[in-house]
Formats: C-alpha cells, structure tokens, sequence
C-alpha cells in the first residue's frame, strides 16, 4: 500500500522532541500573533466605529480585524525564509543523523548542533530560499507528467479526472522539497545547487514512488488537519465571540488557523520523515540518469536555472561543461 514505516517516523519524531517542541512554539506562536493583531485591529475599528451608527460600528469592527490579520500576514511573508531556514531545514538536519544511525546531541544542543550543520550547507537564508523555490517549480513539472499520461488515454472523462488528480497531486507533493533539500544536506558537498539537481534528477527517475506515498501521506495529513479543524471551531468561535464587534467569518478563519499550526508543527514533520524513508531507500545504490536530466531541461524552465546556478557555483558554466563534453 505505502513504502513507509510509520513507527519507524514516529519514532524519529520522538527522538527529535526538542525541535518538536520548536516547531510548536513557533506554530502555535504564529496562530497566537493571528488572533492578538487580528483582535487589536478589530478593537480599533470599533472604537473608530464609536463615532457613528451601530453598521457603521460594525463595519468598521470588521475591516479593523481584517487589516491586523493583513498586516500580520504580511510579516509572516517576509519571515517565512528565516522559518524554513531555522526551523524546518534544521529538523531535516537532524532526522538525517538519525536516518544514517548517528549519534545525537539531547535537549538545546540538538538545535544548536543542527543549525551549524544548515549553515555549513547553505551560508544564508536566502541561499536555502532560493533552491527550495526553484525545486517547487521543478516538482511541479514532474507532477504535470501524470495529468500528461493520463490524458492521452482514450477514455471517456479522462480529462475531469486528469484535472482531479492533478489538483490532489498538487497538494500531496508539499512534502517533497524538503526531502529534495535533505538530499543537499546529507551529500556533504559544498556546492547546494548541484545536489539540490541530482536529487531532482533522481526523484524524477523515482517519480511513479515518490508520488504514490506522497498521495498516501496527503490523504493521512489533510484527514487529521479536517479532524482538528472540525474540533477547534467551537474555541475558536468563543474567541471571537469575545472579541469587540461580531466577525462572523472569524471563527472559521481561527479554526483553520488551529489547523494549520497542527499540521505544520506535528503533521508536516511526520510526513516529511516518512517521505525521506522512501526516498533514501529508493535511490539506494542510483546514479542520476542522464535521459531524465535531459527530460527536466526540457520540460523546466526552473530546473535549467538550478542547473546553471549549480555549474556557475562550481566556477564553471552549464554551456562550457557541454563543450567539454562534445571535445
């Protein structure tokens, strides 16, 4: 059914408490800001709101609440680099130590030790940044190959399905770039950009593998993200019952919220540690084809600039590279 051992994940979960207990702080932390700027910014259009009639009131409550969640949101944009760089890059440091049967440092020195390893591999943030945008890119040309095949079978409303399973695959390919980024940190080499494209040439190759579990995962994360979401609409709602005004949307946006800081702090990690399961175990032993990198050149516009970014690190050009090979 999937090729992942989930006691084998939830025991590396385990064993990772300290970045666990990270990933929370930093989650829950999040969903916190959420509701206190999306509050103040509803008490202030209600206190504007005082100057005129009861709409007036409320909806000056209403665009007051939106506005401190946009402004929040915004933060959180620009912040989401230093969080995949600390936060996420570092646990994947670390859950590869424990894959290759490593010793680990316990308690503050795990996250210490990691972030030291993330910054030997990546110099700055927005070095990792840059990669892990460019792979999304390239593991989204990949997915497109099974809406493609799936087309070009004659059967009645292959189309509909085609879209169908595309948008799920969408989805269920969330887990993947990380593992791609996991790749560049176990291989040891100074050159990110490079790593980061063998390991896109080798899932490529892997490709049919790597999407079924990636969809098993998916079913299983987005399930139990329903399950919290359904449970935390009745908190969620007497928060914003105790807010000034009524929003009456806001209990819906805070339940998801909940939802979503569930799934990134415990759901996300889980998958991820399944996905580097499966992958490791697949590419044992593998050499990245060079039919499949020829086939992602051509079908990623992303997966070219990775490549040329990687040879350009190494001090050279993809075009030299190719010169050489043609002398």
């Amino acid at each position: 059914m999937w090729d992942f051992n989930v006691g084998n994940a939830l025991g590396m979960m385990l064993r990772t408490l300290p970045f666990i207990l990270l990933r929370m702080a930093v989650y829950f932390g999040i969903t916190l800001g959420y509701i206190l700027v999306t509050g103040v910014g509803a008490g202030v259009g209600y206190g504007v709101g005082g100057f005129g009639d009861e709409g007036f009131q409320a909806s000056s409550t209403m665009w007051g609440g939106f506005a401190g969640f946009g402004i929040f949101g915004a933060i959180m944009y620009w912040a989401r680099e230093y969080i995949l760089y600390i936060v996420k890059a570092g646990h994947i440091a670390v859950l590869i130590e424990l894959i290759d049967g490593k010793p680990m440092p316990q308690g503050r020195g795990q996250i210490a030790h990691a972030t030291a390893v993330v910054k030997q591999r990546f110099p700055e943030a927005s070095v990792l940044f840059a990669i892990d945008q460019l792979i999304k890119g390239v593991i989204r040309a990949i997915t497109g190959l099974a809406r493609g095949i799936l087309t070009i079978l004659p059967l009645p409303g292959v189309q509909q399905i085609a879209s169908i399973l595309s948008a799920f695959l969408r989805v269920a390919v969330g887990f993947i770039d990380e593992v791609i980024l996991a790749y560049a940190i176990r291989t040891n080499s100074t050159n990110a950009w490079m790593s980061a494209k063998e390991a896109l040439v080798l899932y490529g190759q892997n490709y049919k593998v790597m999407l079924k579990n990636a969809a098993w995962l998916a079913i299983i994360v987005y399930g139990l993200s329903f399950i919290v979401f359904v449970l935390m609409l009745a908190p969620a709602a007497l928060v914003v019952y105790l807010m000034p005004g009524a929003w009456a949307a806001g209990g819906v946006v805070f339940a998801l919220l909940f939802a979503w800081s569930v799934k990134a702090a415990l759901l996300e990690p889980f998958a991820i540690t399944c996905m580097m399961q499966v992958y490791f175990k697949t590419i044992e032993g593998q050499q990245p084809n060079p039919e499949w990198e020829a086939k992602l050149e051509q079908m990623s516009g992303k997966f070219r600039k990775l490549k040329d970014r990687a040879f350009g690190s190494a001090g050279e050009t993809a075009q030299t590279v190719e010169g050489a090979r043609q002398v």
